[in-house]
């Protein structure tokens, strides 16, 4: 397997806006052809799901239409609300404890997407290496086989 680089945040060329908040790394199947084991992958940057949630469920809205659900994994993250606000809308969150490493969104009755959570802290280029497995259309590796991917690190 190539190694996927990644682009350095303090690299030349490279921008921020000071107290901007940041973007989720979100990663989505380009297709949505929704025959895949995910439809995508979400890489947090803390387990602190109240502060994560809202934000990523904004960016979701643009592509997916209204989130009306969440379900996450207890074991996974801290103080799980049973609802957040996002863009003004009230989105409820239900919790599970039987499906790691994955969250779960509703549009609707039977309209589910999964997406793979790539737990917070993870190697860059492990991380980049999952959610790309993840985003591939009509993946079929588990949560556990695309974040035991091991990415060698790029010769300087």
């Amino acid at each position: 397997m190539m190694p996927i680089p990644l682009p350095s945040p303090s690299a030349p060329g490279s921008w921020a806006v000071p107290n901007a908040p940041l973007l989720p790394r979100l990663a989505l199947e380009t297709t949505l052809s929704r025959d895949g084991m995910f439809d995508g992958a979400w890489w947090p940057r803390s387990r602190n799901i109240g502060a994560e949630l809202p934000d990523l469920i904004t960016a979701l809205s643009v592509h997916l239409g209204r989130i009306l659900r969440v379900g996450l994994d207890t074991g996974a993250w801290n103080d799980i609300p049973r609802s957040v606000t996002s863009d003004g809308l009230l989105v409820k969150v239900s919790w599970f404890t039987s499906s790691d490493d994955t969250i779960s969104l509703t549009r609707g009755m039977q309209d589910h997407f999964l997406l793979l959570v790539v737990p917070p802290g993870t190697d860059p280029r492990t991380a980049a290496a999952a959610m790309a497995g993840a985003a591939c259309t009509g993946n079929h590796t588990t949560a556990a086989e695309l974040l035991a991917v091991v990415v060698a690190p790029v010769d300087s």
